[in-house]
This record gives structure tokens, sequence and C-alpha cells, in this order.
């Protein structure tokens, strides 16, 4: 093959070409470029502690969607995306020694342990092959280098000292131009097939109607997602009223998945941000997308200082807990079986479509932290498989956050799940949606069934132990808002503007909780 210079970038988590550095650098250092993605068997193991499995049906539905996106795209620039089924430092190793042009390995650093020890192999393969390595920082809103902070030890411990602290002292950098035309590839160089989910030995998913994520992956459609959230329907402008919604597509951006796998750059939505506030508007909500961007930045660099403790039973706090691993309890919460109806239908949801709601992930995993006392890695590990967004930070930093070993200011802060399904799924619609063993209870009753006379069950169709199971737990406080029943306008979970959107006490809290005094959750 030619002996011309050759790089190689090899694709991660960012399956894209726009504000793609790793294009931006190679398009400038060499004559053929090899864009490479692999499909690394050790994503389709088990996780470390329960042995769940580590890539679900969703996420690998839409990584497929997304693999498959990135090849037509560069297709039309005159390259292609080489795919291979193997570990990454070993396709590179067998890549340079056929090619003999090689002269470069690019890829995007990431920041956990198991995608820093595939880096290092495959420096390592480099260095024993000598062909250089380029690295780019590519998956942050604010670049690594740019936030205020001159050692990553002196990252403060609370979000908000540093939001603050960027957003006063850092900009965001502009956006890498999408290259027009790509360099080819060396010749003779086989594209691969793109594998099925039986070719990994996994099983596909079965689509249901009810989910609030039906979309495909991939780089064109979470450009086509911004285009309709933003230009389309303007439903930006009242994200921070909504997004605290439980049914449907356009209560908030959906674009975690997207950024999950680096289908979409934060940096291109920060600027679409910046370009819709000047022509359009710009309030509260614009600024909401902001805010939970730097979140997902935030808990990627406490990742960076904490490096293992992320994923250490203690956390980051180092506090010990006696975290139960009641298998039976466990499994009860994983199936949707609790009998706590709202804790129910937001874990039915997940496990039927790979998506939940921010409000249902903050409940259930409060629930299984504080209300079950559950081991909080039990439910990192099983997000971890189901998923379509899963990210690494922002799941585990979340989960130890809500098991109070994490980032959090406050002390001992529990979700009230009776309080949480009155005030965001007023009605009971949402849990009718997912439990629909539950369908015959009207309204609000259906949030504390056990509550609920012989009659009145009886009359609904609903047998307690037989029909939906007696809760597994009822915590004290809840008595407190069992019988009171939402007054006035009931918030919908659709989490629309009007006589449904969330009560006003309750707009500013998404994860955002995190600001509030009250114990009251």
């Amino acid at each position: 093959m030619s002996t011309s210079r050759t790089v190689i970038c090899l694709l991660r988590n960012d399956l894209r070409l726009h504000d793609n550095e790793l294009f931006h650098w190679a398009q400038r250092n060499a004559e053929y470029i090899v864009p490479l993605y692999c499909f690394d068997p050790r994503h389709y193991v088990g996780t470390y502690n329960y042995n769940l499995p580590k890539t679900g049906p969703f996420r690998l539905h839409f990584l497929l969607e997304g693999v498959k996106d990135l090849r037509n795209t560069m297709l039309s620039k005159g390259s292609n995306l080489v795919v291979r089924r193997g570990k990454p430092e070993e396709v590179v190793a067998d890549l340079i020694k056929r090619l003999g042009s090689v002269s470069t390995v690019a890829f995007h650093e990431e920041v956990t342990s198991e995608e820093l020890s595939v880096e290092k192999r495959v420096k390592d393969v480099c260095a024993r092959m000598k062909v250089k390595v380029h690295t780019c920082w590519g998956s942050t809103l604010y670049h690594r280098d740019d936030v205020p902070f001159h050692h990553i030890s002196r990252l403060p411990d609370v979000y908000t000292q540093f939001r603050k602290a960027v957003e006063t002292q850092s900009r965001v950098r502009p956006l890498f131009p999408t290259p027009e035309q790509l360099k080819p590839l060396p010749e003779g160089l086989e594209e691969g097939a793109i594998p099925t989910a039986e070719d990994l030995e996994q099983t596909g998913p079965v689509t249901d109607p009810r989910s609030a994520f039906p979309c495909s992956g991939g780089e064109s459609r979470a450009l086509a997602r911004l285009k309709h959230y933003f230009w389309d329907t303007d439903a930006v402008a009242t994200y921070k009223e909504t997004r605290n919604g439980l049914i449907g597509m356009d209560y908030s951006t959906k674009f975690a998945p997207w950024l999950a796998m680096g289908c979409i750059s934060p940096r291109y939505i920060y600027h679409q941000i910046q370009q819709y506030e000047k022509e359009r508007t710009a309030n509260q909500s614009t600024y909401w997308v902001i805010f939970e961007l730097l979140w997902r930045d935030y808990f990627k660099f406490v990742a960076v200082k904490y490096g293992n403790r992320l994923f250490q039973i203690n956390g980051l706090q180092e506090k010990s807990v006696p975290w139960k691993k009641d298998m039976t309890l466990f499994n009860a919460w994983k199936e949707g079986r609790t009998g706590v109806p709202f804790v129910d239908a937001n874990m039915r949801e997940l496990a039927m479509t790979g998506f939940m709601s921010n409000r249902g992930r903050q409940n259930v995993a409060s629930f299984l932290t504080k209300d079950l006392g559950l081991d909080w890695r039990m439910g990192a590990e099983l997000f971890e498989y189901l998923l379509i967004d899963h990210d690494v930070c922002s799941n585990y930093g979340n989960w130890l956050y809500s098991a109070g070993i994490g980032n959090d200011p406050r002390e001992n802060r529990k979700f009230n799940m009776i309080k949480q399904g009155l005030d965001y799924d007023g009605n009971g619609d949402y849990v009718r949606r997912w439990v629909p063993e539950l369908q015959g209870i009207r309204g609000a009753d259906v949030h504390a069934p056990w509550t609920l006379s012989t009659a009145s069950l009886s009359h609904a169709g609903v047998s307690l132990g037989e029909t939906y199971p007696n809760p597994v737990v009822v915590a004290p406080e809840w008595s407190r808002h069992v019988n009171k029943k939402p007054s006035g306008a009931r918030p919908s979970p659709r989490g629309k503007k009007g006589p449904s959107h969330t009560p006003k006490q309750h707009g500013d809290r998404g994860i955002d909780f995190y600001f509030s005094r009250s114990k009251n959750l």
C-alpha cells in the first residue's frame, strides 16, 4: 500500500463530523485519513460489581444507527468509516502493519479508567511500532485547559462554585469547521461490515409506542432534533417550565443520548443558543440549557479529579454507609414491582424504552438508596446497562449525589415519593400509562393504592398482593401527603405550559434542587 502519510482517527464517543478536532487536525496533517470505529468486545461483557450486561439493547441499537449515519456522511465527503470488531489496540496494530504508511494515530481523550486503559494500550502499540500519537480534548462545553482551576485538584466540590467560576472567567471556544471534503482512505482498505446486535451476541430492542424518546441515533438526527427543538417549534424558549415533564418528546431537549455518543457537540448547542438568543429570545429557559450542559462538564471534571473513587462504594466523600445487597428488593425495584406506583412507572419506562425523565431518575435513585438502603452501585450498574444516554461520568456522578456520598452540600436529602408523584403527575396519567393494572384508579389516588378502601380497590379492579404488589416499604413521611389532592390546576406529566405546567413552587427544580434548603422534597 501507499507510503504516503496516513492518519488513523480512532473514534469512540465522538461520532460526528461537525466540531470534531480530530478531522480538523488530520485534514492538515495527512494525505490519507482512516476514520476508524471498533466494536470493542469489552463493552459487551458484565458490569464490574453485579455482572449486569454492560450495554443494553436500546443503547446498542442507537449506537449502530450512529455508526451507519456517520458512514453515510463520510461517503458523501469522499471518505468512509472503517469498522472493525475487536479491541482498538489490536485493530490499530493490525492496520499500522498492513498499511505501512501510518504516521500518526489520533483520538479524543476520555477520563475514566476503562477508557484510559484503552488509550494506554494504543499508545504502547504506537510506541512499539514507531508511530506518533496525537490526542485532543473535545467532550465538554468548556475545554479542560480553559477552566479556571490551575490544577484539577482545585476543582470545587460544589457545582455552584464551579458554575460561577467558569461563567465569569472562561469562554467557550469557537467551533471547528465541518470539512467540505475529507482526505480519502488509502487504496484497497476494506470498509468492514457494521455488525448487527446478533453478531455482538446481543438482542435487539422491542419498540414501545409509549416511548418519550422514539428517536434514531446519529449526527444527522441529532442536528435535526436541535433544529426542531430550537428553530421549528421554539420549544427551547419554555424549557425551564416544561423540563420536569414525564410524557412526550418536547418537554425537554432530549439531547443526552446524542451527547453521550458524541453525535452532537456541546459547543454546537451553545453557539446555537447564542444565535437563538440574538434572533428570537433570551430568557431563563435558553440559559437553562447551558446550565444543564455545565452539569455535564462538571461531572466529567469531577471524574478527572477523583478517578476511581467515582465507582467505589464509599464514594467521593469516602463515607462508610451500611448499604444492603438484598436481591429480592433490588429485583422488585428493577422490574417496577415495588408497589409504589410512581417508582414502578419510571422503572418500567426505563426497561421498556431505555429512557427515563430527569425527574424520574432523581426519584428512583432516592428510593433505592434512601428508602430501600440498597447499594447505590446496583442502581448505577442497572442504569449503565439500560440507559440509551448512558454517560459514565454523569451516571455515576448522579448516583453518588443521590446516595449522599458525592457532590452534595446538603446532608440526608430524601425524596418523598407521594409528594413527588402528586407534584409532577397530579392526575396520575403517567402512572396509569406505565402501570396499566392500576388504570381503574382515577386521579391522584393512583399514587397510594394501599391507602384506598377494599371497596374502592375492588371497584377499580385492583387486588393488592395479586394484581399489583403491596408496597415493599412505606416511609412515615409519605402519610403527610397521602390525602392531599392537588388543588386547582393539576400539574401535567407532559410538562406543558398553561393550566397544566409544572407547579410554580417547583419550577426551579431539576437537578437544581441543589439550591433548595428545604428537605421536604
